[in-house]
């Protein structure tokens, strides 16, 4: 795990969007993991002034970690209409190649092992990016989530439903249930790359980067991947104890690897 650590947000959104940036022109015809949630949202706006600058998503197949069960794809509050807000809209991507889980489909757990079929169809993931919820979890991997979990139905917690409260008009409507990709799906890209920033995220961060590997913080399950990199503000990193030795290797969040 390559822990990247930056002084302010801006520099880590920076970090990640280089970092995403590398991968498209290494491989024009990428397939992208995408996440969603306010952590999401400077990096897409930042991807979109790389976009202007140059940057093609033309080649790219694209898709999303998650969506609500019982959302169609033109809900407000949907991660369809998340997704074109925040970044499809605005770059040269081909709408045809943006999937997303169907949240309005009759038979909920046959679009997640259809979605998984898809994504295997596409050749799998090159680079997933991802958010950290503040339980820990990544998707809508909740704890307690199977750590060699496919796409399926997970139930939320509370604590994650009343986080996307501020989403909905009325609070009543926040969704029991979502279309998750599974930690083992994760799990099965090539590079993840998480990034979190803000106080409110240490104690996952440090879970997820320090602590047991365990289904109590699904995103500890990074662990065990052989490319992973977390990109990290200083307020995000607060509660790492070696925060002194990822400053060693990854001096102000440089991204080498050892010589």
């Amino acid at each position: 795990m390559k822990v990247l650590i930056l002084a302010t947000p801006e520099a880590a959104v920076a970090k990640a969007a280089s970092l995403t940036a590398e991968t498209l022109r290494a491989k024009p015809r990428a397939v992208l993991g995408l996440a969603t949630g306010g952590t999401m949202l400077p990096l897409y706006a930042r991807l979109r002034a790389l976009h202007a600058a140059g940057l093609s998503f033309a080649g790219v197949t694209s898709f999303n970690l998650d969506e609500y069960v019982g959302l169609g794809p033109d809900h407000p509050a949907s991660y369809h209409v998340y997704m074109r807000s925040a970044l499809f809209e605005h770059i040269d991507i081909d709408p045809a190649r943006c999937h997303l889980p169907r949240g309005d489909a009759a038979d909920p757990q046959a679009e997640a092992q259809a979605y998984e079929a898809r994504i295997a169809a596409a050749g799998g993931i090159d680079l997933q990016l991802l958010g950290i919820g503040r339980n820990g979890h990544i998707g809508f991997n909740e704890p307690t989530s199977s750590l060699g979990s496919p796409t399926r139905v997970k139930t939320l917690t509370e604590s994650t439903r009343d986080a996307n409260r501020p989403y909905f008009t009325d609070a009543d409507t926040v969704p029991r249930f979502a279309i998750t990709m599974g930690v083992a799906t994760i799990l099965a890209a090539r590079h993840c790359l998480l990034l979190a920033t803000g106080a409110e995220k240490a104690e996952a961060v440090a879970a997820m980067i320090e602590g047991p590997l365990a289904a109590l913080c699904p995103a500890s399950a990074l662990q065990l991947h052989p490319r992973a990199t977390i990109v990290l503000d200083a307020a995000a990193a607060s509660a790492l104890q070696l925060q002194d030795y990822y400053h060693h290797v990854h001096p102000e969040g440089e991204d080498r690897d050892p010589v």
